[in-house]
């Protein structure tokens, strides 16, 4: 038996994280066990989505976590890493200054993704195989600054679309109406192809949302669960969430932007239940990492 870390960065609009998780080799297969998840409420998109660029606050904040990713990545002796930057940092007019300012001070090599890649390493953590051959899928990833869609008919991918739609966007009343509207089109189109639709929610805020739902591992969300727990929250100020509901101040705010995301998506889609694994990005990279190291390796 073999156990071999890798360390995924994912620097996001409203989080940045640190991910180190083993590849187990059993006899025949492997399995990815999390070791290790550092999350830093960062905020990059509340500064690029209303002034551009990111404040030499945040600027300094990343580049300090940066450093402590890099000491913890060196001290789990990581077979390999990757780290990639999403909606915040595309945008960011001094994006490309900080990732230099990054590769100088730590070492760490950042890329910069589109939102399509994100959407491909999104779904590239084996999900296809959970998938039911008879169900139609629209697997939907809720972040801080735009959200991804990966359509996938008999667990085929067939159709990746992003839209600048997230819940930091929308908190900052940042999103442009245009682009909600293309994101309601969207999921109209597929409702009008796809046939017996169910969602599968990924993201912070969805699993949280499941958890205080009281949800078991394998169990859905129906759109009316999802429309009480809206309302639920909408009853709460922020403190209140706070205070009473025992969330974290950074999910405090955000969770009822993408409530209201995956409301949507029910609508429109035309789907009834929302299957919630509790995988994302982070979770991707690990698995492409792992695999490439073992083409690269037999």
């Amino acid at each position: 038996m073999e156990f071999l870390p890798f360390g995924a960065i994912d620097i996001g609009s409203n989080a940045i994280r640190l991910l180190i998780s083993n590849a187990v080799e059993y006899s025949g297969d492997t399995k990815f066990k999390k070791v290790s998840l550092i999350r830093i409420p960062l905020r990059l998109g509340a500064d690029v989505f209303s002034y551009k660029k990111i404040s030499k606050s945040k600027y300094n904040r990343l580049v300090h976590a940066m450093q402590g990713y890099q000491h913890i990545m060196q001290a789990y002796n990581v077979v390999n890493y990757r780290a990639c930057a999403t909606s915040a940092m595309r945008e960011a007019s001094n994006g490309p200054e900080l990732m230099a300012e990054i590769k100088k001070q730590t070492g760490i090599e950042l890329e910069i993704i589109s939102g399509k890649e994100e959407a491909e390493i999104i779904f590239n953590t084996g999900i296809a195989k959970m998938l039911d051959n008879d169900r139609d899928y629209l697997y939907i990833d809720v972040g801080g600054g735009s959200t991804e869609v990966t359509v996938v008919s008999k667990t085929q991918k067939i159709e990746q679309e992003s839209f600048n739609i997230g819940t930091v966007r929308m908190l900052n009343q940042k999103t442009d109406d245009a682009e909600v509207k293309r994101f309601k089109d969207f999921l109209r189109l597929q409702a009008s192809r796809l046939k017996n639709t169910s969602l599968i929610g990924s993201g912070g805020n969805i699993n949280k949302i499941f958890k205080l739902m009281g949800k078991k591992y394998g169990e859905v969300i129906s759109p009316i669960e999802l429309k009480n727990m809206y309302d639920y929250l909408n009853r709460f100020t922020f403190d209140e969430r706070i205070e009473v509901l025992r969330l974290n101040p950074h999910r405090a705010d955000v969770i009822v932007p993408a409530a209201k995301i995956f409301m949507w998506a029910f609508k429109y889609s035309n789907s009834n239940r929302i299957y919630v694994p509790k995988m994302g990005l982070s979770d991707g990279m690990v698995q492409q990492m792992y695999y490439d190291h073992k083409k690269q390796n037999d």
